[in-house]
This record gives structure tokens, sequence and C-alpha cells, in this order.
């Protein structure tokens, strides 16, 4: 191993290293070296060299001499080496070095910078070519672009005494070969026995200014720099065109004058890119672009690449390539693109494809311009390093667009695609975009001319969202066909959800839904036209806001039980409330909670005045609503109810005897004669009267009520006092009765029962042929109401 250096001196003479062996040769310790002129630390009092006594023996000779070597990073090492000089020598050699032999040039300024003397370490130095140089000022020797930012550096180290170490500066284009060149400059303050003794200066004699050509170092650290930039800043969005202006921001304008991205356009469609090379007729589409004044083709813009040209070139063989733009030749093949380059005096284009495993995404363009340096080929690896980057960034959002859309697509088709027809609820919804939330809502008709509204949401997102979204949509269709009340509804729903979510806890450890618990809420709420009421219950769900005709708005009072998938859950209740006619129902998403405050929410203001059609109130919704994350995905459905028209329904009060099945079919008929509604359905209708009113009459308990229902279809009800459960049984073949219920179900389409705390109400549901509707319904239809004492019937009939 080389012997360790006793100091290392810079280009100008300024010690930057000093070792122990150092401080016992010379006296000097290293705090007072480092930093100070190498021949002010050696000089002594005297003026002589500090430790030449014990350097030198009795007859002059040197004990051990000194030498010198240049070292690689700029300066020298001085070591020790017998026979070579001693150290009187020193200063000397190191004036020597200096101003012939290191790669740094030095210039030595008087107090108003005007050059004194220069270094040259050419082979053979023009003395000439030096002389005529010497007193003209500092900043008429080197040419830079900013003479003043130079002069103001020099001055202040005159002033100070501070020593300026390594300042860039860029030289202006022709000054040197090879255009445009990054000038270290380095200076230090000379001054008349500085460093002699501590505290004690002489007047000052100028300044010495070293520089150094870093332009390779300059160019290497701006390519590095841009580098650092792509990967610091791209990726980190999973939005395609967000990625691409990501890149262009980061290069735009430290890197490059001008960027442009360009994505295949299936690509940001979130579909699967093709393996390269490129096909001639894939379009492209302009994702990004920075710089300049006005762009070939604006952003948005879907072409095929012209034949042809570099970019075409750079698609087929997926290589990157610096290319002289300056009187291109391919200029006819993409005249818009040529003469935008014209324009905004572009002379060199860096173009790198975007590929991945093969794969073309698109492509990077950079341009410089103008007096720009040039793009060389030592740009070249930097701008694959950076397509490879930004494709990454771009597939991973490719991916995450492709989920997004199967997501949402999805999605779409779970949820009603419009608003279904209700015989006394008008309804709308809007769904705000964006997000792949869970959000879902749905609208169920139930017998009795009542309706269900129905608003859930999963905490998931995308694909696993959707899927359990479509999950309890399907539970809560089946379990509203039942006709339960919303309470008992939700109690199912709690089970379907815990069964789901065990299915989930049962899935390989390798799964990603394995790890991901079920959570979702629900609101289930059953309007009934006929008493004018919404009865509600909540699984972890807001709310629904209710708006009355005349426009006060209240939050309903609802208990709001624990969130669907909840493992230790309370007992869930219902409330019940009454609607007057034109009131307006609104549910909503749990994001918005923050926004239906009853005097400043914004949904709340929205829906002032409730009045106006429904879809131009989702609108208002909409508009009024902040574009933020958290609401991105989120569903409101709004119901305007009404009264069940007159005449549409008949309801009368039965006798409680045998009578009653034959005046429930001569009522029955007689309705049916004022709805035009004849032929099989009208028989049809009179058997299932006598059939239900029998059961009624014989296994009730007074007072028994008929209402008859024309909607969809036609809808039989019978309600009476006892809360027995009837049931169908097949009879046998000499059985003489047992036969209604079953022949309810072969005449029906439905039937069921539905309970409340007074009694039963056992239904039946019927289509309507067009055969058996003769004519438009009447406009005085039957009435409604007990049935008058006249119009009892003597007998069964």
């Amino acid at each position: 191993m080389a012997d360790a250096p006793l100091m290392v001196v810079d280009g100008a003479g300024v010690v930057t290293g000093w070792s122990r062996a150092a401080e016992r040769r010379f006296g000097a310790t290293t705090a007072d070296a480092l930093g100070r002129y190498v021949m002010d630390v050696l000089a002594d009092e005297t003026g002589g060299i500090r430790g030449e006594g014990d350097a030198l023996g009795g007859d002059g000779q040197a004990r051990t001499g000194l030498r010198l070597e240049p070292l690689a990073g700029g300066g020298w090492a001085v070591r020790t080496a017998d026979g070579s000089p001693g150290p009187g020598a020193l200063g000397q050699a190191l004036l020597d070095v200096m101003f012939t032999q290191a790669h740094v040039r030095v210039h030595v300024l008087d107090p108003d910078l005007r050059l004194l003397r220069i270094s040259d370490h050419s082979p053979d130095p023009d003395t000439d070519g030096t002389e005529r140089l010497r007193g003209l000022p500092f900043r008429d020797v080197c040419a830079f672009e900013e003479p003043e930012r130079v002069e103001a550096f020099v001055r202040e180290v005159l002033r100070t005494g501070v020593p300026g170490i390594e300042r860039p500066f860029r030289a202006r284009p022709g000054d040197v070969p090879g255009g445009r060149r990054t000038l270290s400059l380095s200076a230090f303050r000379l001054q008349e026995g500085h460093g002699a003794r501590p505290g004690r200066h002489g007047a000052v004699l100028g300044v010495s200014v070293s520089v150094a050509d870093v332009t390779e170092q300059a160019r290497r650290q701006a390519r590095d720099a841009a580098l650092d930039a792509v990967r610091d800043s791209v990726g980190r969005t999973l939005d395609v065109e967000a990625t691409c202006r990501d890149l262009v921001d980061a290069l735009v304008p430290g890197y490059a004058d001008i960027g442009v991205v360009e994505v295949v356009d299936a690509v940001l469609r979130g579909e699967t890119p093709q393996p390269g090379p490129l096909g001639r007729d894939v379009p492209l589409r302009r994702a990004a672009f920075g710089g300049g004044d006005e762009p070939a083709y604006p952003i948005g813009d879907v072409r095929a690449v012209a034949l042809g040209t570099p970019f075409q070139r750079a698609l087929s063989d997926l290589r990157a390539r610096v290319v002289p733009v300056e009187d291109a030749p391919w200029a006819d093949a993409d005249p818009a693109r040529a003469r935008s380059i014209r324009e905004q005096r572009a002379h060199t284009l860096l173009l790198a494809p975007l590929t991945l495993r093969g794969a073309v995404l698109g492509m990077v363009s950079l341009y410089r311009c103008g007096d720009s340096e040039a793009f060389t080929e030592e740009d070249i690896p930097v701008a694959t390093a950076m397509a490879s980057r930004v494709a990454l960034g771009i597939d991973n959002a490719r991916r995450y667009v492709h989920e997004y859309t199967i997501a949402s697509a999805l999605q779409r088709r779970l949820l009603p695609q419009r608003p279904s027809p209700q015989p006394a609820v008008e309804t709308d919804h809007l769904l705000l975009p964006g997000g792949g939330a869970g959000s879902w809502f749905d609208t169920i008709a139930l017998p009795g001319a009542r309706t269900a509204l129905v608003i859930g949401e999963v905490a998931e997102r995308g694909i696993h969202a959707a899927t359990t979204m479509g999950q309890l949509r399907t539970v809560v269709h089946s379990l509203a066909a039942l006709d339960l009340e919303p309470d008992e509804l939700l109690a199912r729903l709690y089970d379907t959800a815990d069964r789901l979510a065990r299915e989930r806890a049962d899935l390989p450890q390798s799964d990603p839904l394995h790890r991901e618990p079920l959570t979702a809420s629900c609101t289930y709420a059953v309007y009934d036209p006929f008493t004018e009421t919404c009865t509600v219950a909540s699984a972890g769900h807001c709310a629904p806001l209710v708006v009355g005709a005349e426009g006060a708005l209240t939050e309903a009072t609802v208990p709001k039980g624990p969130p669907l998938g909840t493992q230790n859950r309370e007992p869930v209740a219902a409330a019940t409330f009454p609607v007057p006619e034109g009131s307006l129902i609104a549910l909503h998403s749990n994001a918005l909670q923050d926004h239906a405050h009853p005097r400043t929410g914004l949904l709340v203001q929205a829906l002032s005045p409730p009045d106006r059609p429904l879809r131009e109130l989702c609108d208002a919704v909409s508009y009024a609503l902040p574009d933020a994350a958290a609401l991105r995905g989120s569903a409101v459905l709004l119901a305007r109810t009404h009264a069940m028209p007159a005449d549409r329904y008949a309801a009368w009060e039965l006798p409680y005897d045998k009578t009653a099945p034959a005046t429930a079919r001569r009522l029955a008929s007689k309705a049916l004669a004022g709805w035009h509604v004849d032929g099989d359905t009208g028989d049809a209708t009179e058997l299932i009267v006598s059939e239900l009113v029998t059961n009624a009459v014989r296994y009730g308990r007074p007072p028994v009520e008929l209402r008859l229902i024309l909607d969809r279809g036609l809808t039989c009800e019978i309600r009476d006092g006892s809360t027995t459960a009837p049931y169908m049984k097949y009879a046998g073949a000499v059985d003489e009765g047992g036969r209604g219920l079953f022949i309810i179900s072969q005449l029906a389409s439905l039937w069921g029962t539905r309970y409340a705390a007074e009694g039963k109400t056992v239904w039946s549901e019927q289509a309507i042929p067009e055969t058996d509707v003769e004519g438009e319904t009447p406009d005085d239809g039957p009435s409604t109401g007990a049935l008058p004492d006249d119009e009892l019937p003597d007998d069964q009939g």
C-alpha cells in the first residue's frame, strides 16, 4: 500500500487534508492548517519553513524529502520520499505544479479583479497569448453567460475573506469547442502575511480564482437529477393521464424544453396492450404535453403515427434514439409536427418507446430548442430508464382502469337502469360518478300498492364491492317478496351477511378477500299510500330525510342498528311516521350525512324547493355537492309520495256471518265491471274472493274487510282480526273441503299473508291479460267504505 500523504492541497494551493505526521513535522495543528494556503501554514515567524530544523541535518542535507502527486479529482498529495528536495523547496514546487501541471486554470487577480497571472499547463505554452490577457478584467477573460453573477461572487470573497469553493457557472456557447460548458470556480483572497501570526493580517493583495471544466460532471448530474425526479414523481397515481402529466412536469423545463407523451388509445381504456412492434394503424392518444407555445396536436388527439418518421421507427424496433430535427428529411410525412418543430426552434429529439414485457404502451418525445444543449448518445440510457419507469406506472394505472371498468359495469348492471313505475310513489335516483364504491339502491313494488325504498352501502370498492352489493340486493328482493316488515327483513339480512362473512373466512389465506371483513349498511323503508305512513328500519345506515309538500324538512327518527357483518348485534327496531301526500323522501349514502344538516347541509339546500321534477332535483344535488373523493360513488334515492287514486281501488267491510262470501262475490263482480275487467280474470277473482272470505269467517275474527286494487295487476286483500296463519294443504280425493288456498295458488300469480298488530291480511295478485280488459277505466270507480244495509244479500248465492 502506498504511503499516506502528509497533506492534501487543492488546485488553488489551499490545504484540504492534514495528517498527524504533518502536525509532528511542521508543528501546525489540523485546525490551524485546513482551509489556509499551504505557504501560509508552512511559513514560520521568521519567514522560513516550519520544521526545517528537524527535517534538515547539520550539513543542510535533507534527511527525508517530499514528493508531489497529482490527484484525479483535482489538487495533489504531498508525500515523504527519500532523496527528494527538502521542505524548503516545497513552496516553489507547489507553485510550479499549480501553474504548469494542474488540470485547473488558476487566475491571480488584483483587488480591481484585473488579471495578474494565469496558469498555462500546455506542453508548449503560448507566452505571448497569456501576456495579452494580463491587465484585462476577469469578466472579459472568461466568457460566462452571467458575468455579473461571477464578478459578484469573486468580490464577495475579496470583501469577506471567506473562500468560495466549487461554485458552478455556465460559459457562453462558442467559448470552447462542443457548445456550452459548465465551469467550477473556487476563489481565495490573497493577503500579505496571512497566517504568520494568529490575529495578524496584512494588506489585501488580490484574489486567486481557479477554474475547472466540469461540463461532463454537470451533464451526468443533470441526467441523474432528471431520472431521480421521474422516480420520485411518476407512478404515484392510478390514473394513466395523470402519470403521463407527472412525467412531463418532472422533465420540463429542467431536462427538456418540450415533452410529449402519447399512449395507445386502447391502453387508456384499460385494455391489455398487444405485443410489439406496434401496428401501423394502431392509434395513439396524446396524453400529456408540456413546454412550448402551440403543440402540433392538442391533448386528447387520437391518430396513428405517420409512416416514414422517427416515431414510427421507434415503435417498430422499440429502441430509444436521438434524432436531429433541423431540416428533417421526414418533414413531408408529418407536416403538422414538422411545422411545430420549426416554430419552437427545436434542434434535437430524444425519443423513447414505452414498452413493458414486450408490449407497446406508447411513446415519449423530448425536444431541446433554441440555445439549449443538444441531446447526445449519453442521454439514451437515461431515456430508456425513464420510459421503463413510466411504462410500469401506466400499466399499473391501466390495470386499475380495467378493474374499475369491470366493477363499474357490473355495478351498473346490478342497479336499476331506470325508475320503475309505482302506483302511489314517483321515484328517481342519482349515482355520483367515480370511486368504484358499493352504494346501491332499489325500488320494489309490494302487495297492497305499497312500495319498498332501499338504499345500502358496502365498505369495499371495486369488483368485491360490486359482487357483495349484488348478493345483498338479491337477498333483499327475495325477502321483500315474502312481504316482511322492515325490521324482520333486516333481521334475515343480518343472517345472510353473517353467512357471507363466514364464507370469506373459509377462503384460502392467499386470497385477498380472506383478509377483508364484510361490512355493509342498509336502510329499508315501506310506504303505504292508504295510511300515508312510512315504516323504516336501519342496519348501520343514516335515516332518510323527509321534506313536506310545503317545504318543511325533518330527518326521520329511526333507531339505527349495527352495520351488517357485525358479530355482536342487537335486535333492530322499526319506526313508523306519517308522510302526507306530496312529501319527498330522500334516502342517501352515509358519505352524504355531513351535507344532510336540516339547516346548513348542501343536500338539503339542493332539495329546496321540493315541488320541482325529481330529475331536476337530482341534477341540483349533483351540482351542489363538491367533487370530493369521499363522495364519489355515493347514491341518492328520491321518492315523492301520492295518495292511492280513488278510482283504482275499492274497499268494503263485510258482515261476519255466512252471507259474507256471497256479498263479497257480488261486490267484486260489480267493481270488476266498473273497471271493465271481464272474462277469465273476473271469474277467477270471484272464486278467489269467495275462498278467502270463507276462510276469514270460518277461522278468523271480526272485523272482516275486502279490498280490491287495480294496479299492475289485480290485487285482492282480505283482512280479519285474527293472527292465526293460514296454510295450504292438499285435500284427499274424497274430502269435501280444504282446497281453498290450493285453488287460490293455482289462480293467482302470487299470494301471501301480511301480519299487523290488530290482525292479518291474506292477499293474492293476478296478472290481467289484455283480452280481459274491454275498455278504459271509467271516470267514476267503485265506491269505498262499509257496505250499506240495503246492499246486504239475503243468502250466500
